[in-house]
């Protein structure tokens, strides 16, 4: 897999590397994978992706399954099944296939254009019609409303043939002697020709009729363009309802919008090559074009370039897997290049490992090793006495230097520097010491900021490792990771002594924090000395290493009863300053507006409502239950129903009240009337 860079976009070739021949035995394939690293450093995407000779159309089903290759020799097609990664099958045709196309969203329906002016139609099994037009076929287009098939081709008509009916119907009749390429709008059907005379017409499916016609040779040429003949149109492809873009045979891009005649952009390849195919990526507002040799991505509404490739061979056409960043490519080779680039989008579903192996890549960076050659300044030339070789062969100018043959590098040195002996010598000496000097206590390099953190990471680490099996993986360091970086470097992350989360757990592990801050100490003195002496005889362990390994529980209860009496004065203090801030403050009257249709008793009713509402819904239930306004009975169906009444105002109880007193005055008068009458029938006439 091959790694290029433009502009800063990354461009992955995944077909690069050598391919292995088909008559190899498994066992003399695996063993050259052994052997050779550039073998078995190579990324067979989907297997035998090529063809025996050359490529020249690739395409894409609109499921996205299947990817279809036409090319030779022998003339044949190949569908490659992108779930199982590999061929589907092959069928070898009667001559050269121009261009096909799928009318199925799986492979189940192709359409063949052959060189012979052969239409082959082919469906799962194989060859299912064949029929031919009048004259050679370059291109052609397929109308899904009404089942027409439109070819264009060495003649000035465009011949229509419907496959519903399975006939031939009236031919479009062109102002051009022929046409190169056609197409049609997905959106609005428009039917678009492309001339040999470098003009686009425009024709309604519907009517038959041509709407407008595009002088593209004209709008092409511009100040800048040196133009040999007359260009005419090579390539040309639809956008969305509008857009249009236009490829022309001397190496122009034009962007059309059908509102207008004048072209938005013109796009120059600065090769003179005809445009072969041209694909637009939305998502970033990018339209690939390519020619023979290149292939460019531009941005539609400035021009600017965004990433280009330059294949080894002769491209014949591209193709952009839908919704990811893999180009395909079909070239004058048997193999079919594949190119991922991660910034135009993810990788497709079924090779999403994509992903993961070019994070790693971007995070492992490889630097290039020439190992025959020996990089050297002009300075280093001037003190070999080999300036006088610039210019010759024997000297590869590169960058601010020159790259010279190794063994010539050895020769010359040898006889400049007759005392390289003692130099490396000197130089075995100086290792020896350094590793001699790596079994005394180490000097650690501790950050700025919160040192002691530091060096308990540091202490738990080498706890670590003396008990980590062999297998087992090296988990991160938070002093090596760059997302904990700044916690090491900006003093905002100092941690606070002085806070009462720290000084609540001061007490536990107090007696750790002194052994590290004698143990800091010690390792700036050692700095200190080493600064001032190049060598020091080994030392004995510090104090701190030979501290005790228990300690007094009194001890521990002391140190958080000290804690606690400090913290309960402190709080003392604030409470005393907080209740002197409040007798300083004056108190101002505050004024409540009562709502409409409320009567104001007390205060005490709007706390009522405030722990009212803070209880549950159960809770309130309950309370309505026990004050009457609220009732709950069990139905026949096996619910409940709850019955409310509302609350009555002042006005309505005094009314009632009232009420119930004059009904009682009733009452007791008809009472004593009734006993009057009752006493006199007693009492008899006298």
């Amino acid at each position: 897999m091959q790694v290029s860079s433009l502009n800063e976009v990354k461009i992955y070739s995944l077909s690069a590397g050598r391919s292995l021949p088909e008559w190899l035995s498994d066992r003399k394939k695996r063993a050259l994978q052994k052997k050779n690293v550039d073998v078995r450093r190579r990324i067979e995407l989907i297997q035998d992706f090529d063809m025996p000779t050359v490529s020249t159309k690739i395409k894409v089903s609109r499921d996205g399954q299947y990817i279809m290759a036409a090319g030779t020799y022998k003339p044949r097609i190949r569908c490659f099944d992108t779930y199982q990664l590999s061929l589907k099958f092959e069928r070898c045709l009667d001559s050269e296939v121009v261009t096909f196309d799928i009318l199925s969203d799986d492979y189940s329906k192709i359409v063949f254009l052959q060189c012979d002016r052969y239409v082959e139609f082919h469906s799962q099994h194989g060859r299912y019609y064949r029929t031919r037009i009048p004259k050679f076929g370059r291109d052609f287009s397929y109308h899904y409303p009404s089942c027409d098939l439109y070819f264009v081709g060495a003649s000035s008509e465009v011949y229509r043939l419907n496959l519903e009916q399975g006939r031939y119907l009236n031919s479009l009749q062109t102002d051009a002697s022929e046409n190169n390429v056609c197409d049609i709008n997905p959106i609005h059907c428009l039917f678009a020709t492309g001339t040999a005379e470098g003009k686009v017409e425009c024709w309604d499916p519907r009517t038959r009729n041509r709407v407008g016609v595009l002088d593209c040779a004209l709008s092409s040429v511009t100040a800048d363009t040196e133009i040999d003949g007359l260009p005419s149109i090579s390539a040309l492809k639809f956008n969305g309802a509008l857009n249009m873009a236009v490829g022309t045979s001397t190496g122009q891009v034009l962007l059309y919008d059908l509102r207008s005649s004048n072209p938005l952009i013109v796009k120059d390849h600065q090769y003179g090559l005809p445009i072969k195919s041209i694909q637009f990526q939305d998502p970033l507002d990018l339209i690939i074009s390519a020619d023979s040799r290149i292939i460019k991505m531009w941005n539609k509404d400035t021009g600017k370039i965004f990433t280009s490739m330059e294949p080894e061979h002769d491209i014949n056409d591209i193709c952009l897997y839908p919704n990811s960043g893999m180009l395909l490519t079909a070239n004058e080779d048997p193999k079919m290049n594949i190119y991922y680039i991660p910034v135009l989008g993810p990788a497709p579903r079924w090779c999403s490992f994509l992903d993961n192996l070019t994070e790693e890549l971007e995070e492992n960076p490889e630097s290039t090793v020439y190992d025959d050659y020996k990089f050297v300044t002009r300075k280093d030339l001037e003190n070999l006495g080999l300036a006088h070789l610039i210019g010759s062969p024997l000297l590869r100018a590169y960058m601010h230097g020159f790259f010279m043959d190794i063994r010539l590098y050895h020769k010359v040195k040898m006889m400049v520097n007759p005392f390289a002996y003692e130099e490396y010598r000197k130089e075995k000496i100086r290792q020896k010491i350094e590793e001699t000097r790596a079994q005394r206590v180490q000097l650690k390099k501790l950050p700025k900021v919160n040192k002691e953190l530091a060096l308990k990471l540091i202490e738990e680490e080498e706890e670590q490792q003396p008990t980590r099996k062999k297998k087992q993986k090296n988990l991160p360091n938070i002093l090596t990771d760059d997302r904990f970086k700044v916690m090491f470097e900006n003093p905002d992350f100092q941690v606070d002594e002085k806070s009462e989360e720290f000084r609540l757990l001061n007490p536990l592990v107090s007696k750790i924090s002194e052994k590290r801050k004698k143990k800091l100490k010690i390792l700036e003195q050692q700095a200190a000395q080493e600064q001032e002496e190049e060598e020091e005889p080994e030392g004995k362990p510090s104090d701190a290493e030979s501290s005790e390994t228990s300690d007094d529980e009194k001890g521990w209860v002391e140190e958080v009863r000290k804690q606690r009496k400090l913290l309960r004065q402190e709080e003392k203090v604030k409470r005393q300053e907080r209740f002197k801030e409040d007798q300083q403050t004056t108190l101002k009257p505050q004024f409540f507006e009562i709502k409409t249709g409320e009567e104001f008793r007390s205060f005490k009713d709007s706390v009522k409502k405030q722990k009212l509402m803070k209880k549950t819904l159960g809770d309130r239930l309950k309370l309505e239950e026990k004050l009457g306004t609220l009732s709950v009975s069990d139905t026949t169906v096996g619910s409940k129903q709850m019955t409310f009444k509302l609350k009555k105002s002042g006005q309505q109880k005094k009314q009632q009240e009232a009420e119930k007193q004059h009904h009682q005055e009733r009452k007791n008068l008809r009472r004593s009337a009734s006993h009057l009458k009752s006493k006199r029938g007693r009492r008899g006439p006298f």
